[in-house]
């Protein structure tokens, strides 16, 4: 008879060890999962300026980008749904914004300094209404061989938030 409390105490012991390692695998597969999801699909949120800072170490990841439309540059063919332009180098940092002076005065120092980093940026897709001349662009997508930045995804500061800060810029 105390043969038999020993085996059913060892049998005991292994289930709860198997049990233990079985729940340890299943934790770290959940866990495994959710980091390479996560990797994968990461955005880099970065400014014109750190784009070509960084140039070919971020080419075919998926990033985020915003700059100052720069209106002279938009170019749009209707039969191909084909958008070009040029985004000029704002901050990314708010308190920066605000320190020089607001979204407003950020986008139209970005636009009107010759010396700002640029970006030439191809969309495919409906023309936005709201891309016009100091608009901020936010753009989804990757940066080509060739410099240019292909969005896929095109979001704009609506202009009317900041229009009456300095309302003879809002018409472009």
């Amino acid at each position: 008879m105390e043969q038999n409390v020993s085996i059913s105490t060892t049998n005991v012991a292994a289930n709860r060890l198997k049990f233990w390692i079985g729940g340890l695998l299943i934790v770290a597969a959940v866990i495994y999962l959710i980091i390479t999801s996560t990797q994968a699909s990461a955005q880099y949120f970065m400014t014109v300026a750190e784009l070509q800072e960084k140039g070919n170490q971020v080419l075919g990841r998926d990033l985020r980008v915003s700059g100052a439309v720069i209106g002279d540059s938009i170019q749009y063919d209707p039969q191909t749904l084909t958008l070009k332009f040029t985004v000029a180098h704002v901050p990314g940092d708010n308190k920066e914004i605000e320190a020089q002076g607001g979204l407003a005065a950020v986008l139209h120092a970005a636009v009107t300094d010759p010396s700002r980093p640029r970006l030439q940026v191809v969309y495919q897709g409906v023309k936005p209404d709201l891309l016009r001349h100091e608009a901020q662009a936010i753009m989804t997508g990757k940066l080509g061989e060739d410099g240019t930045f292909y969005a896929e995804e095109l979001l704009l500061k609506c202009p009317t938030k900041y229009e009456e800060a300095l309302p003879q810029q809002s018409e472009g």
